[in-house]
Formats: C-alpha cells, structure tokens, sequence
C-alpha cells in the first residue's frame, strides 16, 4: 500500500503548498481523493499515469477539496481517454461539473459516473474482488465524509516442499490458497495449516478531512492500518475549531489512540504556521506513531 501527499494544506494554495489531494495504490488500484487546485501538475510531478486513475473520492465541497476536478476531466478528454470514470462525491457535484462542461462545450466522450453521496451513515460505495471502500461520515461545516479503504482478506501462501511431500496435486492449490482442506493422491484429507502459511495481513486506510474532533468515527476506523486525520491547528488556536469546524493535531492524535490505528499521518495544516514539527510534537503526548505529510511525500506501507 502506497499513499503519496499531492497537498496537504488547507484553504488557499500558495507557490510552494497545495490544497488536499492525494493517490492511494492498494491492490493494484490507484485512487485519487480529492483534488484540489493544482492536482494534475502534481499528479505530474509525482510522475503518476493518469490512464490508471478510473475512480476518485471527493470529501465535499469547499474549493479547496475540489477545484482542481474539472480542469483534470477536460485534460483527460484531450489526451482521448477511453476509460470510463467514476466520481464518488456528494450530491451537488455532478450539477458543477456538467454546468461548467455545458457552458464551455467541453463534453467528455469518455463516460463520467457520478456516485453522489448523502448518507449520514457509513455505507459502502465501492467492492471488488480485493478492495472495498466505505464512507466515514464526518462534522464539518458543509455535508462531508472521509473515506476507508480496506483489502480483502489476502489467499494462504502454499509452502511448496510441504505440499510435494504431502502428495497433493497441483488442481488443488487453490483451493489450498482459499483456506480449505483437500485430500491427496491417495485419498487422505489433508488439513489446510499442516501445508499453507498465514497471509500477510490485510491493510486498511482511513481519510479523515475536514471534521472537528468527532469520536463517532472511532468504531468505523477502528484497528485500521493508516489514518490520515486533519490537523488544522496547534493546540494553542484550539479555540478555533468550533467555529470552523476543524481539529488540533493533539485531537488527532486522541482519535488514533481510541481507534487504535497503526499510524497516524498529520495533515490539512492551517497557512498560518511556518513550520509543522509543532505537529507532531503535540501529537506524540497522546500517540506514539505520528507522521507529518509533506507536499511531493511517499509513504510506503509493506
């Protein structure tokens, strides 16, 4: 699982920061969520192949979650996109992008699915055979949801020399990586563990931005891998989080502590700071596995 950091800045963009977007790869899928302004020249600059984005995840509608979607669509119509592309978004959406296509006369020939979204519960909005992506419904001040991504649980490695020395035949090794029991040559049924190993163990990444601190959330993220949380303000401005709708780091990090989340990656840092180090100071008093996400920054998880 691989997550690079398109922007991590809220409200405006400036020359050397951007506002939230970024690429998850899990199980061969690219997702792009959100896509603030400026996020197809980063998406060049991280050299990421824009024919391997088929979905993205918009948070809601403030600018700067959102504005750098239209002008990604009609690049995407100049280089003769074929694939289809699905929009997971709330409703609102869709009637922006097609007013704005409308009026330039700049439809796209590749075909556009909007999923629009106004639960205010979690839902799932995306399954495959290896991923599955649910809504984590935030407090912000407009309609907004985060979004968790989870692998499926991975198939058992066959150990090879265990399975020659058990005379199973090789139509069985499927069977064997699904977990099940199977016999052998000579009609024996052997047991799944004695032959296969564990699998790796599934991962999961949870996108929380924009949201004041809201504990609803712990059950829906809880356990998972990687969480990226909002982290607008030191605690010195916590005063402001009511009236925006935003979260200190130290509330991050108190979200991953009770979630019990493997890391905690920091992001969505109010202009107003020079330096972030303060953010991840404040955040390691409550939880020990902070990182602090950088424009241009790749995170590997193995």
């Amino acid at each position: 699982m691989k997550l690079t950091i398109l922007g991590c800045h809220s409200a405006t963009p400036g020359i050397n920061i951007n506002p939230t977007s970024q690429v998850l790869e899990i199980k061969n899928h690219m997702f792009l969520i959100d896509c603030g302004e400026g996020t197809q020249v980063e998406l060049r600059r991280n050299k990421v192949k824009f024919s391997r984005i088929k979905h993205i995840f918009i948070s809601h509608l403030h600018g700067d979650h959102y504005l750098g979607l239209t002008g990604l669509i009609s690049t995407f119509g100049l280089l003769t996109r074929e694939t289809e592309l699905h929009i997971y978004a709330p409703k609102g959406l869709k009637e922006v992008i097609t007013l704005q296509m409308k009026l330039s006369d700049s439809w796209t020939k590749y075909q556009l699915i909007f999923h629009e979204l106004s639960s205010k519960t979690s839902e799932l909005i995306y399954e495959d055979d290896k991923v599955e992506v649910h809504t984590i419904p935030l407090k912000h001040r407009i309609y907004t949801n985060g979004f968790l991504f989870q692998e499926k649980e991975n198939e058992r490695k066959i150990d090879i020399n265990l399975v020659t020395e058990a005379n199973i035949d090789k139509a069985y090794f499927r069977k064997l990586k699904q977990g099940f029991d199977v016999e052998n040559e000579d009609g024996i049924l052997i047991s799944n563990k004695k032959v296969t190993k564990d699998p790796i163990p599934a991962k999961s990444y949870a996108f929380c931005s924009d949201t004041i601190y809201n504990e609803d959330i712990i059950p829906i993220i809880k356990d998972c891998s990687v969480l990226y949380h909002e982290s607008t303000f030191l605690d010195k401005n916590e005063s402001l989080c009511a009236r925006t709708k935003h979260s200190t780091a130290k509330q991050a990090a108190t979200i991953a502590k009770k979630a019990n989340v493997g890391t905690l990656i920091l992001g969505h840092y109010s202009t107003r700071y020079n330096s972030y180090k303060e953010f991840k100071s404040e955040a390691k008093m409550v939880f020990e596995n902070v990182l602090l996400s950088k424009d241009g920054k790749a995170f590997n998880f193995d």
